[in-house]
């Protein structure tokens, strides 16, 4: 069972996390489908399945994050990463310059989204751009070689300010919402 995909993905999160509100050295609980649990590990478990696979996972992370408790009600499972595991994410990985970047732009009052493009641009010029029609988001944006990373970045224009979540490309899939 390859461990890794689902652990950088809770570090990616803690990063994103501590590059909007800043570092503290305090517990962080993260929430995951079923679903997209199974995309990172490829598989198919059913939630009895994925608890037995989520203790495995847990003795691979305790070295970095400590001691993660893994909670669930129904096909929706809480992740609660202990302090220690805050405080690695700070002192033990790179920056993410991108995430730092973008989450500048977009929380400075009057962000347009050729401003957010501009950051996009920054980083490489093969961006995907599409402007979507479904309600939920207004565009969506990524790299379309996967670097710096391979997350969907859903935009929603709400004058004067942008929000954005960040998918998998499995569960922006499992969104339905391609056009």
């Amino acid at each position: 069972m390859n461990c890794e995909p689902l652990e950088n993905n809770l570090i990616d999160i803690i990063k994103e996390e501590q590059a909007k509100l800043g570092y503290q050295k305090e517990r962080i609980r993260l929430y995951y489908p079923l679903s997209s649990l199974n995309h990172f590990f490829k598989s198919n478990y059913n939630v009895h399945e994925m608890k037995d696979c989520l203790k495995e996972f847990c003795s691979f992370v305790s070295p970095r994050l400590g001691a993660v408790d893994i909670s669930n009600k129904g096909e929706r499972f809480c992740f609660s990463i202990p302090e220690t595991g805050s405080e690695y994410v700070h002192e033990h990985t790179e920056e993410n310059e991108f995430i730092h970047t973008l989450v500048k732009v977009v929380s400075r009052h009057g962000c347009s989204m050729e401003d957010i493009l501009a950051v996009f641009h920054q980083y490489s010029q093969q961006v995907h751009i599409e402007e979507v029609h479904h309600g939920e988001f207004d565009y969506l944006v990524y790299f379309e070689q996967g670097e710096p990373d391979t997350y969907r970045y859903c935009f929603h224009i709400e004058e004067p300010h942008i929000i954005y979540h960040r998918y998998l490309p499995e569960d922006y899939q499992d969104l339905g919402l391609e056009q």
